[in-house]
């Protein structure tokens, strides 16, 4: 099996979502879920709580491959520069440990789970619930992504067969 982690990077919660592809081609969940900070922690401790976080999933799954999404400038810079903060903890954590890192937009991750950029994340739940044929979807949305973000990894045919 090889198995990639995705990541939905975020100082408050960042969700992730662990997937392997068996010898026959199918892809399964593994492992789905978040890292949750506390608003009133100092950002350097959230950062490390993050960064800790992600350490303990490579210890545990051994990827073979980090997707993570990748940071958009919406209207608010400064939420775009604290997101910063979370992801760069988080590819910290895979540099050191060695996995190859993978980076991918909003829009191209619901373009590649659902079929097209603008999906809601009801949608992207929805999708990502019937593609790996779970009984319930992904909660919370942010678990969801993560997992939306490894599938759009094995999607776009550079995760190995």
């Amino acid at each position: 099996m090889t198995t990639v982690l995705g990541i939905d990077p975020g100082t408050a919660v960042t969700g992730y979502g662990v997937v392997s592809r068996s010898g026959d081609g199918a892809v399964v969940l593994v492992e789905c879920g978040v890292i949750r900070t506390s608003p009133r922690t100092a950002l350097p401790d959230r950062i490390r709580e993050i960064y800790e976080g992600v350490v303990q999933l490579l210890d545990r799954h051994h990827p073979k491959a980090l997707s993570i999404e990748d940071v958009f400038q919406g209207k608010n810079v400064r939420s775009a520069l604290t997101l910063g903060h979370a992801r760069g903890a988080i590819l910290l954590a895979a540099s050191l440990g060695e996995i190859p890192i993978h980076e991918y937009t909003p829009s191209e991750i619901k373009k590649a789970v659902v079929g097209h950029g603008r999906a809601t994340k009801e949608q992207v739940q929805f999708m990502v619930q019937r593609q790996l044929r779970l009984k319930s979807p992904p909660s919370p949305h942010d678990a969801a992504d993560g997992v939306a973000a490894a599938l759009c990894h094995c999607m776009t045919g550079a995760f190995p067969r």
